[in-house]
């Protein structure tokens, strides 16, 4: 019974439109009060306080600032350019160079939402320059910009680790390889479509290898900022708190160098930052409170009594997981969906012996897919706003093949789980 008032609360809620963190606050209350003799919501502001001063936690604003600097210091622009020189010899280039120059963008800033907007802004005027097919050149950054909460750093990814006590490093390391590859069927997508259909590829660039080898330039202080963020974790160098404070630093020092620093960007990246790390943080505190109040009333041990006792296979039971979140994708905001479903949902995935760092991998994949499904799949809104022309149901049908292409990964996921585990083993 409890399970079912908690669904009916939170669906209630959710279709009317309350803000989420109010929505999961008051979830949290109303189970409270209604299944539990004691006063719960005597912990709110002792857990509020515990969960808003974390160390870990200091890692989201820090990972949402680095990702400001990047864009309003105009260093994601020049890496669009310089990958764009040098896949313009494929077909469809440039539809190449925004899942390239995604997946770059991902591995320093950790947002989705701000890898597509970066991505929309510098690439979309080429897009109507050499005449591509907007349809699929808008669905071709909107599924780039999820790579950003897979490859490391990822949000999201400190999100999962935070609200499950799972190692962020070991996390980070596991989203790598999935991040490469997804990138590459991404790519490989593309590549098919075009040779299927040239009109859509758009018109080829020929490109000096001169031209190529001056762009490397750009293309060096990402790799450089990266180096500096992961790097410093595994060489035992800094937390991964820590070192999002040195790729901040990174990015700052590569700002000035291009002479983009001034006092009206400073004051952007600010209020930029501040705005996002606001909205996260009420979420995930809303979201711990709740926890707390699943733990305390036995939703969690409740859940995994039932699904215990209904008999199925371990990987059946991860089949019927997926499929939930898949629907679930299509109507919850991607960060809403994380903090409402892991506090239940993970404690049932380790009791059926699934490893916890490769199903938070598997959670990021099927997240990935709700941010380019409608009607709530927000990459598609950011690339549309942004767009400011025709309709957004072009950006819906251009990420279609994308969406397929993120289902076939995590099939591979789910038959090959090594592969989110080949790199995090060697972490403790």
């Amino acid at each position: 019974m409890v399970i079912l008032v908690a669904l009916v609360v939170l669906l209630i809620f959710l279709l009317l439109s309350i803000p989420v963190a109010a929505t999961l606050a008051a979830l949290g209350l109303s189970l409270g009060s209604i299944y539990s003799s004691f006063p719960l919501y005597r912990a709110l502001g002792e857990i509020s306080w515990t969960a808003g001063t974390d160390f870990l936690l200091l890692a989201i604003p820090l990972f949402v600032l680095l990702g400001e600097i990047l864009l309003r210091a105009g260093i994601a622009a020049r890496t669009y350019r310089a990958l764009f020189l040098w896949l313009s010899w494929l077909p469809g280039g440039l539809l190449h160079a925004n899942i390239a120059t995604s997946a770059m963008f991902a591995a320093t800033s950790g947002s989705s939402v701000a890898t597509a907007a970066t991505i929309t802004t510098v690439a979309l005027p080429q897009a109507r320059k050499f005449g591509y097919a907007e349809n699929l050149f808008c669905g071709s950054i909107a599924a780039g910009g999820t790579l950003g909460i897979l490859i490391p750093p990822s949000i999201n990814l400190i999100v999962y680790g935070f609200l499950t006590n799972t190692s962020i490093p070991r996390l980070f390391l596991a989203g790598i390889v999935p991040g490469i590859l997804l990138a590459l069927l991404f790519m490989a997508c593309i590549m098919v479509i075009c040779l299927v259909n040239p009109k859509v590829s758009g018109l080829r660039q020929e490109t000096t290898w001169s031209e190529r080898l001056d762009t490397l330039k750009d293309i060096l202080p990402v790799f450089f900022i990266f180096f500096i963020v992961i790097g410093s974790i595994y060489a035992g160098f800094a937390t991964p708190t820590e070192s999002a404070a040195l790729g901040v630093i990174a990015a700052l020092v590569i700002a000035a160098g291009y002479r983009r620093v001034s006092l009206v960007m400073l004051r952007e990246v600010v209020e930029g930052t501040m705005r996002t790390t606001a909205m996260i943080m009420l979420i995930l505190l809303a979201a711990y409170f709740l926890n707390f109040i699943l733990a305390s009333v036995g939703l969690t041990n409740l859940l995994t009594d039932f699904i215990n006792h209904l008999g199925m296979s371990p990987m059946s039971t991860m089949a019927v997981i997926v499929l939930m979140y898949v629907v679930l994708g299509f109507f919850v905001e991607t960060l809403s969906l994380m903090v409402i479903t892991i506090p239940i949902v993970a404690p049932v995935v380790t009791g059926l012996g699934f490893d916890p760092i490769w199903f938070g991998v598997l959670l990021i994949l099927l997240v990935e897919m709700a941010l380019i499904t409608p009607p709530v799949g927000l990459n598609l809104y950011v690339v549309q706003g942004i767009r400011q022309r025709g309709s957004i149901s072009d950006v819906m049908i251009g990420s279609v093949p994308f969406v397929g292409m993120i289902l076939l990964m995590i099939v591979l996921m789910l038959v090959f789980p090594d592969m989110a585990l080949v790199l995090a083993k060697y972490v403790n």
